[in-house]
């Protein structure tokens, strides 16, 4: 702040808090506090389709693609390590 490259500003009702937090040597990280924010936004909610609806609406399609990775996501941690040579 004494550089002149921030100004504290009073605006409690929208603003997100900053910290300056000190980093190992002389650099500084910007972290944000968005809680109050979070709460001054309104919640939006989405259920999830049924699964009925889900199959009803792809009746009359001429293409249905599907992809299951849960599988293949737990192989990736068995594969051996690509070493180039």
């Amino acid at each position: 702040m004494a550089a002149g490259h921030f100004k504290e500003i009073q605006f409690p009702e929208w603003l997100s808090n900053v910290v300056l937090v000190p980093k190992p040597g002389e650099k500084w990280r910007m972290c944000i506090d968005f809680r109050d924010l979070n709460k001054a936004c309104p919640k939006d909610f989405y259920p999830l389709l049924r699964i009925v609806q889900l199959v009803d609406s792809t009746s009359g399609c001429e293409l249905l693609s599907m992809m299951d990775a849960s599988q293949d996501i737990i192989k990736l941690c068995w594969l051996p390590k690509i070493v180039k040579k």
